[in-house]
Parts: structure tokens; C-alpha cells; sequence
């Protein structure tokens, strides 16, 4: 059943230790996660274009998909009229299943945490689902994502609650602003990144101008 071995893989990914052992993990879902995790109910790479429909006008990039895994919200952004879209992902199994979407003018292997292989101010918006969670991309990882954000561009991205304390995300943000790289310009509510499964799973959307 789809719903069993969809909680078995995110048990996997959610336990690695190191850096390899995730990549490893998402190699051996890479095949049946687009519908294991559809069985969850799992809306965060579809429900994303939402925000970034709301602060970035149509057309106007390039975009960065930072964790873009199998793609599937570039698809969803090339409908409403993106063209410019680049992928990043620390899975070759992944990647490889987004650039058969059709929607990616790039994607490459880079891991959030790290130094991104972009120069500064090259997007004018990125955006992250399901990434800054619970064993996978640290809160320092915006600083580098800022980097290659043009200013007057966006961030777009969700934080699991279970790493938001824990994590340091707080302090990010507020070193971030205080260095006046970025502003808040939208925070969401908790609300359930998974429709069916996982009812206590909650994630919240943040949005920041980046300066």
C-alpha cells in the first residue's frame, strides 16, 4: 500500500544522519515518490506557486527550485506562465526525474548548506518546500540562497514547526534582517503539509523581500 511505504521512506529520509546517508535514501524513493507521496495527500510543491504567484509576476525571473527533488512544482509554475526556472537537488535520481518534466531550463547538484553554484544577485526569486525540515537543508543554508537573490527579489519557503526552535531559524531570520539583506513580507499560519496522512505534520510559508 502506497500510504505504508510512503511513511516508511519518510521515516528513512527524516533519520539520516549525514549528508550521504540522505542522498542515499532519496536515491532508493526516487522512483515511486511522486506517488507514494501523493498518497499523503502531500501539497507543498503545488500549494508553493501560490506564493510565488502572489509576489513574483508572471514571467519575470529567473526562479531557483532549491530542493526541487522530482519537480513537481515546475510543471505547476510553467502553466502559469514561468519560464525561467532552475532546479537544485542533492539526488542525481532525482534531478533526473525533474529534467524529464520538461520545465527546468537547469538543474543542478548542489547541497543547501554549502556554497550554491550561482554568482550573487542571479535570481530574481527562489523557492523551498519540504527542504528546511526535520535531518535535511540547515537554517544557515538561507544565508547562501540570499546570496544569488537579486535585491528587490523574493524567498519563499516553508520550515517544518518540528526544526523551527530547534533549528535556529529564528535567529537566521533576525541576523538576516539586521544585516538589512532581507524584510518579512508575508508569513502563513501553521497549516498541514499532508492532506490525508500525517495529520500533526505542520509547516508555515515564510516570504521575505530580499534587499
Amino acid at each position: 500500500m502506497n500510504f505504508d511505504k510512503a511513511n516508511a521512506a519518510l521515516d528513512s529520509v527524516y533519520s539520516a544522519e549525514t549528508p550521504e546517508a540522505l542522498a542515499k535514501a532519496y536515491a532508493e524513493w526516487a522512483a515511486t515518490y511522486d506517488g507514494e507521496t501523493a498518497s499523503l495527500g502531500y501539497l507543498l510543491p503545488f500549494l508553493i506557486t501560490a506564493w510565488v504567484a502572489r509576489h513574483v509576476p508572471a514571467g519575470e525571473g529567473p526562479l531557483l527550485d532549491a530542493g526541487c527533488g522530482t519537480g513537481l512544482s515546475g510543471p505547476s509554475l510553467k502553466a502559469l506562465g514561468y519560464g525561467d526556472i532552475a532546479g537544485l537537488d542533492l539526488s542525481d535520481d532525482m534531478l533526473k526525474i525533474a529534467g524529464s518534466r520538461n520545465a527546468y531550463g537547469e538543474l543542478k547538484k548542489a547541497m543547501l548548506g554549502g556554497p550554491l553554484p550561482w554568482p550573487d544577485s542571479h535570481f530574481r526569486a527562489f523557492f523551498s518546500t519540504g527542504v528546511f525540515t526535520i535531518g535535511h537543508a540547515p537554517a544557515e543554508g538561507l544565508h547562501e540562497l540570499v546570496r544569488i537573490t537579486k535585491s528587490g527579489g523574493h524567498a519563499i519557503f516553508t520550515v517544518r514547526d518540528q526544526v523551527f526552535e530547534s533549528g535556529g531559524f529564528q535567529a537566521v531570520f533576525d541576523a538576516l534582517r539586521q544585516a538589512r539583506k532581507w524584510r518579512l513580507a508575508e508569513e502563513s499560519p501553521w497549516f498541514r503539509c499532508y492532506a490525508i496522512g500525517d495529520p500533526d505534520a505542520l509547516v508555515k510559508t515564510f516570504v521575505f523581500e530580499v534587499l
